[in-house]
């Protein structure tokens, strides 16, 4: 290396770097803070709609008899709540636009407003009843879905992990919501019927053991307040009342047949029920907007002093004497080339060698904390991708394939996601 001098001005300096990470930070916090009202929104949206697809249900099979003024007051609150959605995203689409954060939580909520374009064609087919129960669920279903797929890829992205706990927690509540209303659906169609068929019964199952494994995961992240309003759901007498009604309908031919009456208290307590979990979905997003507004006003800080302290460093460095800094070249014997640091002090270079090593330690904590809220994301996607290739596979359904992963997992004594892991590996040699 040739003896030459160094100025300051020559390119961005360390602290110009340590000042842009902080406030790197802080901008992705000012986002998730955005997003906040857009999560709020869709949970209001989504517990809306499921209430619309339960009544819809219900008109639908009783051929218009049951539900008719419900049905409607229940559309002009999905509206309202649809207004108060796009109001979030027009708030948020600026900085979402211009500044992405994820292309894939971009498309998520390209999918999931084209899915709502799509709403009032589908009401009007159920007005109609030109369209059966059952594939009105379905329309519902996709389209409740596609937004919880926002939420989820918006946990995907958060890196401060104080506020990625609340996103899955969330995520995995509402989806495990959805699997309730879904089960809701299930068990008033049998019911109603005054039967459950194979086919019926295998779905209940998939649909409790879907909610059991999604709760699991929320209490994992949830905070304490939303923890103990999920005991207190957990012990409404309500639900021993659902646990043996459950149990007619996951029975193949013990009770058959059921007294269609039935259908009526089914409906009534699992409506309870996802009123419950949509009381400690809010608190989870209670949670959430706290924790997010705390960090922001921390980082924020953070930065503030950091700028104030380098300023008050770079003073004092201007004062001091040069330093000469010796170049080691990794030989035996020195080289004998230097060059002046040109009013970088000593003193000045420790401290921001310190500053850089405290935030490089601060960022492995968080990227090490966020580990747990990473790997229970990726395992719902790994089983995700699992259950399409074998639909693809093997032609068949969403609840059959879902049924084939869970039977390998029972029989080789595994967990879920390994399983799902291992067959996706071994999906070029099975095509």
């Amino acid at each position: 290396m040739n003896s030459q001098q160094v100025s300051c001005e020559t390119g961005p300096s360390a602290s110009d770097f340590l000042i842009a990470s902080k406030d790197s930070e802080l901008k992705n916090l000012q986002y998730f803070l955005q997003m906040g009202k857009v999560v709020q929104c869709i949970s209001n949206l989504v517990h809306a709609l499921q209430c619309e697809r339960g009544a819809s249900n219900v008109f639908l099979g009783s051929d218009g008899g049951k539900f008719s003024e419900e049905r409607q007051t229940m559309v002009s609150r999905s509206d309202r709540l649809n207004e108060e959605f796009n109001q979030a995203l027009g708030d948020i689409h600026q900085e979402l636009t211009c500044h992405p954060v994820s292309p894939t939580l971009l498309n998520q909520m390209a999918a999931a407003l084209h899915a709502l374009d799509g709403l009032s064609g589908l009401r009007q087919g159920v007005s109609a009843r030109e369209i059966t129960a059952v594939d009105a669920t379905g329309h519902y279903c996709q389209l409740i879905q596609s937004l919880i797929s926002v939420v989820f890829e918006a946990a995907d992205v958060a890196v401060d992990p104080t506020i990625a706990g609340p996103l899955v927690a969330m995520v995995h509540l509402m989806n495990g919501k959805e699997f309730c209303g879904q089960e809701r659906a299930v068990g008033s169609a049998g019911f109603s019927s005054g039967h459950f068929d194979s086919a019926l019964s295998e779905r209940m199952v998939h649909l409790i053991e879907s909610q059991e494994r999604c709760f699991e995961v929320f209490t994992s992240f949830a905070d304490e307040d939303s923890i103990r309003l999920w005991h207190q759901l957990l012990a409404n007498p309500r639900e021993q009342e659902i646990h043996r009604l459950r149990q007619l309908g996951v029975s193949i031919g013990r009770y058959k047949p059921l007294d269609p009456s039935l259908a009526d208290e089914w409906f009534r307590l699992m409506s309870e029920r996802m009123d419950d979990l949509k009381t400690v979905e809010d608190s989870v997003e209670g949670c959430f907007h706290a924790r997010c507004t705390e960090r922001f006003a921390e980082a924020r800080n953070s930065l503030a002093h950091q700028e104030t302290l380098i300023a008050s460093l770079d003073a004092r460095t201007t004062a001091s004497q040069p330093m000469l800094v010796l170049c080691d070249s990794g030989k035996d014997q020195p080289s004998g080339e230097s060059w002046a640091s040109d009013g970088v002090g000593q003193h000045f270079g420790r401290s921001i060698f310190h500053l850089v090593q405290e935030q490089t330690q601060r960022l492995k904590d968080m990227n090490d904390e966020l580990q747990g809220a990473r790997e229970a994301l990726e395992d719902r996607k790994t089983q995700e991708k699992a259950v399409l290739f074998l639909m693809e596979h093997r032609g068949i359904s969403n609840d059959e394939a879902h049924r084939v992963l869970r039977r390998l997992a029972m029989d080789q004594g595994r967990k879920l996601p390994d399983v799902a892991r291992a067959l996706l590996s071994m999906a070029d040699v099975l095509k």
